[in-house]
């Protein structure tokens, strides 16, 4: 395998994880604090909420059993 394959699946797994749906929303939740502080909008408690209500579906859905 090459050194290039390698270093991105690494990253792929460190980024993406288990669940693609927790990385997209933290992307999602960073994108839109950014947007808000670049049009002067004071929403930094926007990021710690949405990294609460992640963990929150993470652990639901890592703890539902299993069809």
């Amino acid at each position: 395998m090459s050194r290039l394959k390698q270093f991105g699946q690494f990253w792929y797994d460190f980024i993406i994880g288990d669940d693609w749906r927790i990385a997209l929303g933290v992307v999602a939740a960073v994108a839109v604090t950014v947007l808000a502080a670049h049009n002067d909008l004071h929403l930094w408690w926007l990021l710690p909420l949405s990294v609460a209500v992640l963990l929150g579906v993470s652990v639901t859905s890592a703890s539902r059993p299993r069809r």
